[in-house]
């Protein structure tokens, strides 16, 4: 075959004048605010790329080099591969992951669902977005808390009416019944995240039964009525990712009576350190997932194929999951406790910071109680004056609360651990302590 190319000079186009361009576009995209993490992120990669030491705890991500995939799921995308499994599939996804879907969550959590009521889709992602635009109708009330992953931004897009609830740290940044209560007579979707991002703290099982019998006892009163239903969008997606003897429990172990509900999503993104696989599905009633698929069919926000039908042989291996759970959890929990350790080290000294013990997930909480102190004769007002101070003087990357919804100064951060050297937290330390030594 003989390959030709267009002869003459070459072509450079002119784009315009980038102002009008934009003016011309949605007024949707326009008022869209982009990612504080992403933001962050491209200041990390620049002083990296300048030779700067950085423990980067920004990603929410995983670094290949200290968490590999399981080889067993990488040999199964491989030969799935070779034999041909490289084509569009189902829009509902493939019938073997839904089927090992459905005797994975039975063998985890005794709840049996039936294949109507599981989605495949391409990450944990679409499915967030997907419910709010499949449940939430424009001035909808959707019920979250702050700090949490996104649910501003997507009620924003779904132009529904934001409730944030603003949690503490006496809660674990857990919502309580008696927060959420109040707002459900006119909620249309309540989101919760056990563990939750960014602190990686879990919601308490009674906590979330007695949510969940409050979200019941409403829906009720609403079918008397013969108005549409409340909600749950719940967030497990980091529930393999437990420490301290902590056990993550499904909505429907505890208040099974909130099945027709309750949707939860999960996925192999954070429990197999698979993001880039884009692995996940949703559990939900049959009605639901027939409407969320036929929305997500149009974006084709599905997993691709070879993944699916190799993550369904891995999740049929019990075995090869806990061997490597145990590995995994060895090392995320080794960094998650060095860092919680050498902060409550700090607190111990006199400095002024504070730390979250995590129990789940890849992150915890970091307060640093800085705000309307000076360094070199300079205020600090904001958080994220004490991030860039974080990343310039001490190396040490971190997300405000901000990014997360929180609106206060309150000087928390989240820390994520699933990029980092176990060097990179232990040569970090020095470098914090030196700082707080300069603020006066």
């Amino acid at each position: 075959m003989t390959v030709t190319t267009p002869s003459g000079s070459r072509i450079e186009p002119n784009f315009g004048n980038p102002e009008t361009i934009d003016a011309s576009l949605a007024s949707m995209v326009r008022a869209l605010k982009g990612s504080e993490i992403l933001r962050i992120a491209t200041e990390v990669r620049a002083m990296v790329a300048a030779g700067k030491q950085v423990c980067n705890l920004t990603v929410g991500d995983f670094n290949s080099k200290y968490f590999p995939i399981p080889a067993l799921l990488l040999d199964g995308i491989t030969r799935a591969l070779a034999a041909g499994e490289t084509n569009y599939p189902p829009s509902d996804g493939v019938l073997v992951l839904r089927q090992a879907v459905t005797e994975y969550v039975e063998r985890v959590s005794r709840i049996r669902y039936p294949l109507e009521s599981v989605l495949i889709t391409g990450g944990a992602r679409p499915v967030l977005y997907g419910v709010y635009r499949t449940v939430l109708n424009a001035g909808d009330t959707v019920v979250f808390a702050g700090p949490s992953w996104n649910n501003n931004h997507y009620a924003w897009l779904a132009g529904a009416h934001p409730v944030d609830i603003v949690t503490d740290r006496d809660h674990g940044f857990q919502p309580t019944l008696a927060q959420i209560a109040p707002h459900l007579p006119k909620a249309t979707l309540l989101c919760l995240c056990s563990p939750l991002n960014p602190t990686g703290t879990i919601m308490e099982p009674v906590m979330l039964e007695a949510i969940l019998r409050a979200v019941v006892a409403e829906n009720q009163v609403r079918e008397r009525r013969g108005t549409p239903y409340l909600f749950v969008l719940y967030d497990q997606i980091y529930g393999a990712l437990t420490f301290g003897g902590k056990r993550h429990v499904y909505p429907l172990e505890v208040a099974p009576e909130a099945a027709p509900w309750v949707i939860t999503l999960d996925g192999i993104s954070k429990s197999l350190a698979a993001t880039g696989l884009r692995v996940g599905w949703v559990l939900a009633a049959p009605a639901v997932i027939a409407r969320l698929r036929d929305l997500l069919g149009h974006v084709g926000a599905w997993a691709p194929r070879a993944e699916q039908v190799a993550v369904a042989e891995f999740l049929r291996n019990p075995d090869a999951m806990a061997e490597f759970r145990a590995v995994m959890d060895s090392q995320v929990q080794m960094r998650l406790d060095a860092l919680y350790q050498g902060f409550c080290a700090l607190k111990a000294q006199g400095y002024p910071v504070d730390c979250v013990n995590p129990q789940g997930a890849i992150y915890l909480g970091l307060q640093l109680r800085l705000i309307g102190r000076t360094i070199d004769g300079v205020r600090i007002e904001t958080n994220d004056e004490i991030r860039s101070l974080l990343l310039e003087r001490a190396g040490l990357a971190v997300v405000p609360f901000q990014a997360f919804g929180l609106k206060e100064e309150t000087g928390w951060f989240r820390m994520s651990v699933g990029a980092v050297s176990m060097d990179d937290i232990t040569q970090a330390f020095p470098r914090i302590r030196a700082l707080l030594d300069a603020v006066k």
